[in-house]
């Protein structure tokens, strides 16, 4: 049977990979062999617009999808998309796959029927001609099976056109899709029919509103989200999600004619998977296609079962041919086929379907023989040609953590001061509350009544620096409460997740950040039946608490009324493996009757204890360490109440990780592990050497460690709850109402320098003060790039030194973070980043633009925060403010070495600036038609300056000399978000970097013609030159990136140590360039400051000159 079963998966393999082995009898779908369509057979249709979904469409007749078989009416989507529930308004365009209402979907994609450009119709027929041609189509796909159908939903989009996004696609002009899609049923049975003309499909893909790219269709059925407790992913089944395979539908067939591909989706064949037919073009006459010798090598993935169809993917994000690949097993349980037929041939119709999703964790694939493959779930796989990156998974990082990018795929880390798994991140020594509902139907003894409790509280406090949890649960059946008493490990759970951790050791969040299933089995000894613990631990919500869901079901021995329950202290060993954790054990537990007749019988019982908990694991990241195979989890202090009067039941543990233990060794008498540190309870205690410990208040809490005192909430924390709590979103249960706009906070409190609207995709950049920042607002899908004007606190501890740490010789690339510059060196054009060090700390700023003098061996800077300009020398010394008067927002700044100017940029003020090195003699040159100016470098021997601005409604490059005549517009079409700017005075060429357009780009200002150097860069920020490289720091690889303008290719990339934004970067020089300019000697005979223009120079004076002796001239 195994081996028909790799025939059958083989062969599928070959319809859908490899369409053209064979030759078919039958030609291509011609448009007229399409089921007949239009007003005139009495369609409906769907109105003109985007991302529109139908009216109900009202069957006559029950639909069978998956394991449902009650479905009454269907919806159509201009997106390709026969829903089985109506689409919420947030899911109209295509995004998150599995969706979470039921789907079938023949050509999943961002079409656009906006001013007629196509048509959608669709219908139920029940006429005898269309039923009768729809089980045609089905019995040449399943000649084994009798279906006649008594009803058809008919649904055609008409000449379809391509949503293509703000930049047209010449390449889709004119192009335009027909497909259709058939629904035939039966009383017993459904089946999908789709159909694919000769020519139909004349466009793949189409511009995804959230990637901001061109992303394939897939042609896929989910069953949508399933479950009463629960909401989770039901069954799903991806079909083709690739270019190739995409082209491949009109071409090649599953039910041996070409264009046409049969589905059976409902029956009690398809409770776990949709059953795709698998005649192959060319084998209708009876030929058999001999694969007994031929072996069929697959990258395949073997994951848990806890991931079949549970985890949502960026559909737009999967491609083919790449490095990495996604699989996940097909919807089968581990002993049970997608179908169930009577086995041996003809009937025989057991497969695997093929499957491609993106999870969180991704394995690198194996190479296996499908001969060899067990009825596991093991499916075929697609390949990648996109790595996930931070780029557009950055949302799935906790605003306290960093994301990186590693070479197949990106891993999040909580920063300093928090802990957690990257995903969700805590405050280290914080306390925590975690909230929930408990459902419960249970027997007690030998009772055949069960009691049943729903949408019961349960609420934990936890001390993290005593590892000490404190759970209640209520309101719980006083005819159940004392029989429950045992189960401590009910809120233990709890306990495991903020065990104290020792050295080396992780506890629960720190492995799972709090998203994980535990299914855990008690049986006790002696006693019938056993109990069924499922737990949902969601995360962190909205107020920063933990959410969790848990469900009792099966029996208990019966505890008396009125006895206490007494637990010993225990160990218990966790097993590790790749996304799951596994332990068990037996525990003794005393129960003390109330007292009768002057005495109170005490009787010892036993359980045995067994639980897995499923999570999502990262597995990028090849330099974090690896957890231990086992840690131990000691428990001690067990408390267990139930007040009867209140009917709560209470459970309290103290918890601490660490190695596999006898006793009580020495390491655990350190007071942080043992719990007799005192400190605060907002304070996490930090073991020394042997007894020693230091205490550390919590952030967003001051003190010394031994006492804390929670710091007052900022003007947007505020905010935020104001808004949350008048539209009554306050409870993390109820979503936040549509249209409404609540700010995002950072680390620290503040406004986040950029905020985005939830409903309209639109995003913004603010001042400290929350305010929207004019002309930064971008449309959906692009994100502005926003700079904080607040900068991050100083953590409590040594004095960091400000003075500037010498740089020895050589040529030097220096980059700015928050708080600090630092340096690295370069050989010819290769990074030493082994060599890379802080060049200097400038604590509370936020360096943005940087520049170098050459000649004093100077960089000069600007700073947001004060706001300021400062300098210091390379060879040391102190740094000194030349500039803190009469700014905004300085941010792009240049040197004229041989005028012995500098020039900046403020994109609050909108104007640009000039002034001697010192800081004297100011001037400003512009401050009309700027609106977010920000780049700025300068040509000194020729005497122009350059500046970027990236206004969202007009975006543009600006020349002009440096006395600010000649002003004109460089470059204006095809730009997004220019950032970065550097001129090459060796080969004449400006280059800059677009965030917007992510890419690269060169020009000679004397020629018209621009190169495009590189395109697909994630976050470019700034960028600088040096011989044949250009380097530039990017925002989601908070990396600095050399990019060979030779081979127009990244040859290498350094992350600083410390894992934040990167800004500003320039090139240190060892020696300045040949040349002069006309203020190169004298001063130019200028009286003041001498500004140079191409052959010659003007004399200007600074502003607000009066009583001063200056002298203007050209």
């Amino acid at each position: 049977m195994l081996a028909s079963r790799s025939r059958i998966r083989a062969a599928w393999t070959r319809a859908l990979l490899l369409p053209l082995l064979l030759a078919g009898p039958v030609g291509c779908l011609s448009r007229q062999e399409l089921f007949p369509f239009g007003p005139e057979q009495g369609d409906l249709e769907l109105e003109d617009g985007d991302d529109l979904v139908s009216p109900a469409l009202e069957l006559s007749g029950a639909l069978r999808f998956y394991d449902r078989s009650d479905i009454d009416s269907v919806y159509v989507t201009t997106n390709g998309i026969i829903a089985t529930s109506e689409p919420p308004a947030k899911e109209s365009h295509p995004g998150l796959f599995p969706p979470t209402f039921g789907a079938v979907a023949p050509f999943l994609a961002d079409l656009d029927t906006t001013d007629g450009l196509g048509k959608v119709y669709y219908r139920e027929d029940l006429s005898p001609s269309i039923t009768q041609r729809a089980a045609e189509c089905v019995h040449r796909g399943f000649p084994e099976i009798s279906f006649q159908p008594s009803s058809a939903v008919v649904v055609t989009w008409e000449s379809m056109a391509p949503y293509q996004g703000p930049s047209r696609d010449p390449d889709q002009e004119g192009k335009r899709n027909t497909f259709q899609a058939v629904l035939a049923s039966s009383d017993s049975s459904s089946y999908a029919i789709f159909l694919y003309p000769e020519d139909g499909l004349q466009f793949h893909t189409t511009f995804s509103k959230k990637e901001n790219n061109q992303v394939p269709a897939v042609v896929a059925f989910s069953q949508g989200s399933v479950g009463f407790l629960w909401k989770s992913n039901g069954a799903y089944n991806i079909f083709a999600n690739d270019r190739e395979s995409i082209e491949n539908l009109a071409k090649s067939s599953n039910s041996g004619q070409q264009g046409v591909w049969v589905f059976e989706i409902g029956s009690p064949a398809t409770t776990n998977g949709v059953v795709p037919a698998d005649v192959i073009l060319g084998t209708e006459d009876g030929a058999e296609y001999d694969d007994e010798d031929e072996d069929y090598d697959l990258a395949t993935t073997r994951l848990g079962l806890e991931d079949v169809g549970t985890t949502p993917f960026s559909y737009k994000a999967l491609r083919r041919g790449g490095a990495d690949t996604y699989s996940v097993p097909s919807i089968l349980s581990p002993r049970r086929a997608a179908t169930e037929r009577p086995l041996g041939p003809p009937t025989e119709r057991t497969r695997s379907f093929q499957l491609a999703v993106e999870t969180f964790h991704q394995q690198h694939p194996q190479v296996i023989d499908v001969d060899e493959v067990e009825e596991t779930g093991v499916v075929f796989s697609y390949n990648t040609d996109s790595r996930q990156t931070c780029a557009n998974n950055r949302h799935q990082c906790s605003v306290h953590a960093e994301c990186r990018d590693y070479a197949t795929g990106f891993c999040c880390s909580c920063v300093a001061g928090y802990t957690g798994n990257g995903r969700q991140c805590v405050a280290e020594g914080s306390p925590q509350r975690v909230n929930g509902k408990v459902k419960g139907r249970i027997f007690v003894g030998s009772s055949q009544i069960p009691i049943v409790f729903e949408n019961t509280d349960l609420h934990s406090y936890v001390v993290m620096n005593h590892g000490r949890s404190y759970t209640a649960i209520s309101t719980i059946p006083e005819t159940v409460g004392y029989s429950l008493l045992p189960l401590a490990p009910v809120g233990g759970i709890i306990g495991w997740m903020f065990a104290v951790e020792q050295d080396g050791f992780k506890n629960g969040f720190s492995i799972t950040g709090g998203e994980f299933t535990r299914q855990a089995e008690v049986t006790f000894v002696g006693h019938p039946g056993n109990l069924v613990i499922k737990q949902r631990f969601s995360g962190i919500d909205e107020h920063g608490h933990l959410t969790i869901d848990t469900e009792l079901e099966g029996r208990v021995p019966q505890i008396p009324f009125g006895s206490s329950v007494h637990i010993e202290p225990y160990t218990e060993l966790y097993h590790y493996s790749t996304s799951v954790i596994t332990s068990s054990s037996t525990r003794e537990y005393t129960v003390t009757e109330p007292e009768r007749d002057g005495a109170s019988p005490s009787h010892i019982y036993t359980y045995q204890w067994r639980q897995t908990i499923t999570f999502q694991e990262c597995v990028h990241d090849d330099s974090r360490p690896a957890l231990p195979s086992t840690q131990q989890l000691s428990v001690d202090s067990v408390f267990v109440l139930y007040n009867q009067e209140e009917r709560i039941l209470r459970y309290a543990l103290s918890n601490s990780i660490g190695p596999v233990r006898e006793g009580s060794p020495d390491a655990l008498q350190n007071p942080c592990y043992i719990g007799t540190h005192g400190c605060d309870t907002n304070a996490a205690c930090r073991p020394g050497p042997r007894t020693q410990f230091t205490c550390e208040c919590s952030i967003g809490f001051r003190g010394d460690g031994r006492t804390c005192y929670e710091v007052e909430k900022t003007r947007c924390q505020h905010e935020r709850e104001h808004i949350l709590g008048a539209a009554g979103a306050a409870d993390p249960q109820r979503p936040i109402p549509p249209g409404l706009f609540v700010p995002e906070c950072d680390a620290h409190g503040h406004y986040a320098p950029t905020q985005c609207h939830g409903s309209t995709g639109y995003c913004w950049c603010v001042d400290r003060d929350g305010r929207e920042v004019e002309g930064t607002r971008t449309r959906p899908g692009m994100t502005p790039p926003c700079l904080s004007t607040v900068a991050p606190p100083i953590h409590q501890g040594p004095a960091v030194p400000t003075a500037v740490i010498p740089l020895p010789p050589g040529t030097h690339l220096l980059f700015a973070q928050t708080g600090k510059i630092e340096r690295l060196p370069l050989e010819g054009n290769t990074m030493r980043k082994t060599e890379a060090k802080a060049f200097l700390h400038v604590p509370a700023k936020v360096v943005i633009g940087l520049a170098f003098d050459c000649v004093d061996k100077m960089v000069y800077w600007t700073d947001i925060t004060e706001p300021s300009i400062g300098r210091a020398s390379l060879h040391g010394g102190e740094p000194t403010t030349i500039i803190r008067q009469d700014l905004g927002s300085p941010e792009g700044i240049a040197v004229d070495h041989l005028g012995r100017n500098i020039f900046w940029t403020d994109s609050n003020l909108d104007r640009i600036e000039v002034a001697k090195l010192d800081g004297t003699q100011r001037r400003v040159l512009f401050e009309t038609d700027l609106v977010n100016p920000r780049g700025i470098v300068t040509d000194s021997v020729r005497g122009n300056l350059y500046w970027t601005d990236w206004n969202r409604d007009n975006p543009k490059i600006e020349t002009s000399y440096m006395d600010g005549t000649n002003r004109r517009i460089l470059v204006q079409d095809d730009l997004g978000l220019p950032n970065g700017l550097t001129f090459d005075v060796f080969s004449s060429q400006l280059c800059w970097v677009d965030a917007g357009t992510n890419r690269a780009e060169c020009l000679n200002p004397s020629q018209p013609s621009r190169r495009k150097v590189l395109e697909g860069l994630q976050y470019p920020f700034a960028v600088t030159s040096y011989g044949k490289n250009l380097y530039f720091t990017d925002w989601k690889m908070n990396s600095v990136v050399a990019l060979d303008l030779a081979v127009s290719r990244e040859t290498d990339a350094f992350q600083p140590h410390k894992q934040t934004r990167l800004y500003g970067i320039t090139t240190a020089l060892s020696q300045c360039p040949q040349g002069h300019n006309y203020c190169s000697v004298n001063n130019g005979g200028c009286t003041h400051l001498c500004l140079a223009t191409p052959g010659s120079r003007t004399c200007r004076c600074p502003d607000n000159t009066l009583g001063v002796d200056c002298i203007e001239r050209k």
